[in-house]
């Protein structure tokens, strides 16, 4: 018999359903469901009310109608019998992180009038400051866990969230039975069991070598924290793990047959690395889309500077999974196409134009920091910046710079990587940018290596898919899945020499400016933050 997984990638604006073939990976049919709420980033939705500045909230309903729309409707265009799907699997952006009660429900529910009851958004940056202290004070007690950090902890992590409703709304954490990643929320929905995944834990959750920061340090942080490990802790769960069956009220939801296989929750972008077959050490694999993370594994524990975290079995079971990332990429060449430019020029008509260039003809650089920068400096107070403009820059001319700095920023990664003992043997691209051959062919040159292409454009719904398949029991690990279901071409891209050379000079440039403004020298940045949220106070 013919068995199928159903992979589900919740992305920062809408969810996709994959159902799939086990025997050799063949993607059969998807459906999309595009959130109602998006990422709620301007006014909450309960009351109008505006959201402070780098605020980023989701609603939890909007999650659950992926399951009650797009499974069923991917099963239903597959034209398969429900009765042949043997397990599912889900992956989600991270850290998004939500207060619960102990049954799971969301405080949102309870408290939809305040803010802080609401999961907060992988892109939620209003807690830098509650980071920055973190940080100070894992240093000052020379704490060990810092270091797998790259020596400092993102406010994109669930500590500095949770501290920031700890400190903004007392009550809101008083009444947090638990806090939980959505990675892991979903997967109680689906089975009825609340499972904490291990690389989620690690990566999300400061947990490493079998602990969370110590309750000294988090009193350390505020006498009220030092809780916070109880609304976390529990029973760790391995990648590729069962966390039990389908109940009947999500088989109710998405068609499927109550009892089947759920797998353990997961990271959209660490699931799309066995997808791309990037399961030994030394193939990193860039997730491109409105961010890019970048995630490899490693034979050997590595501190790198400016990592987003390094977990044993993090990522692919036997090896030390490392992970850095950019936090705005797509998202800064929509908000130029969709925000500043009043000419009506689509991304295709730029692309063209730009293209049409030679590297270095526009005279720019720039720095993508647009979202902050998650990695190296990891540092979300700091902004975007373009050098080198005059009367005679066009619109494509900076269309070009801000392609090209989000190039130099994944150069600065690897490079950052390789000078800590961490070799990049292969450079693998996923994610929505592939499309785009124009900036394929600029990171190509700009790395001045080989890209290799993952051979499938859902690779966080296949990888997930691919771990429902291990879940099921169809394959007895995700090295196996992976040799049987991935799917990779080798050097689509490589590099012309001559524009390489080009770049080297432009990257030159890039790292003074990126040292200048992001490592104190000019600390412009990080007072214009601070002048505007005074003004918006």
């Amino acid at each position: 018999m013919t068995q199928y997984v159903v992979g589900v990638d919740f992305g920062t604006l809408s969810g996709r359903a994959l159902v799939v073939r086990t025997d050799d990976g063949a993607e059969v049919a998807t459906a999309v469901h595009e959130y109602r709420h998006g990422a709620v980033e301007r006014t909450l939705p309960a009351t109008g009310d505006p959201l402070p500045p780098h605020w980023a909230l989701q609603i939890p309903s909007d999650w659950i109608d992926v399951l009650r729309t797009a499974v069923p409707q991917a099963v239903a265009a597959a034209g398969i019998d429900p009765g042949d799907v043997v397990g599912i699997a889900t992956d989600f952006t991270a850290c998004t992180f939500l207060p619960v009660l102990a049954d799971g429900t969301p405080l949102c529910e309870v408290l939809p009038a305040d803010r802080h009851a609401y999961p907060k958004l992988w892109k939620h940056h209003a807690a830098q400051g509650q980071a920055d202290r973190i940080n100070e004070l894992a240093h000052s007690r020379q704490e060990p866990w810092i270091s797998r950090y790259g020596g400092k902890l993102s406010s994109e992590w669930q500590l500095a969230k949770a501290l920031q409703v700890l400190e903004e709304a007392p009550d809101v954490y008083a009444r947090a039975e638990r806090f939980i990643e959505a990675a892991d929320w979903i997967v109680w929905q689906l089975a009825g069991v609340e499972t904490r995944m291990v690389g989620l834990a690690g990566y999300k959750g400061v947990y490493q070598d079998g602990s969370y920061p110590s309750k000294a340090f988090l009193e350390a942080l505020d006498p009220g924290f030092g809780d916070w490990v109880s609304k976390v802790d529990g029973p760790l769960a391995p990648l590729g793990g069962r966390a039990g069956g389908l109940t009947e009220q999500a088989a109710a939801w998405t068609g499927l047959p109550a009892g089947i296989a759920v797998a353990v929750g997961n990271v959209d972008a660490h699931v799309t690395a066995p997808a791309a077959k990037a399961v030994e050490p030394g193939q990193l694999v860039a997730i491109m889309g409105t961010s890019t993370c970048h995630v490899m594994s490693g034979a050997e524990l590595r501190e790198v500077p400016g990592m987003c975290g390094v977990v044993q079995d993090g990522i692919i079971p036997g090896l030390w999974g490392f992970e850095a990332g950019q936090s705005g990429v797509g998202d800064i060449f929509g908000w130029y196409v969709e925000t500043l430019l009043s000419g009506g020029l689509s991304h295709d008509e730029l692309t063209e134009r730009a293209a049409a260039q030679k590297p270095g003809e526009h005279g720019l650089v720039a720095l993508d920091w647009h979202n902050g920068n998650r990695s190296v400096l990891v540092d979300h107070g700091l902004s975007g910046v373009i050098v080198g403009q005059t009367l005679h820059t066009r619109p494509e001319d900076v269309y070009r710079a801000l392609v090209e700095a989000t190039a130099f920023g994944t150069r600065t990664i690897v490079e950052t990587l390789e000078s800590s003992g961490v070799p990049v043997v292969e450079f693998i691209a996923a994610g929505g940018l592939l499309r785009n051959r124009f900036l394929m062919q600029i990171y190509a040159d700009v790395l001045r290596r080989p890209i290799s292409i993952i051979g499938s454009e859902q690779g966080p719904a296949l990888g997930s898919a691919m771990h429902a398949a291990v879940a099921a029991g169809v394959y007895p690990d995700i090295r196996a899945a992976a040799e049987a279901m991935g799917k990779v071409s080798r050097a689509v891209y490589v590099p012309d020499s001559a524009a390489a050379d080009v770049y080297d000079r432009l990257y030159a440039e890039y790292v003074t400016l990126h040292d200048y403004f992001g490592r104190g020298t000019n600390d412009v940045l990080h007072r214009l933050r601070t002048l505007r949220e005074e003004v918006a106070r």
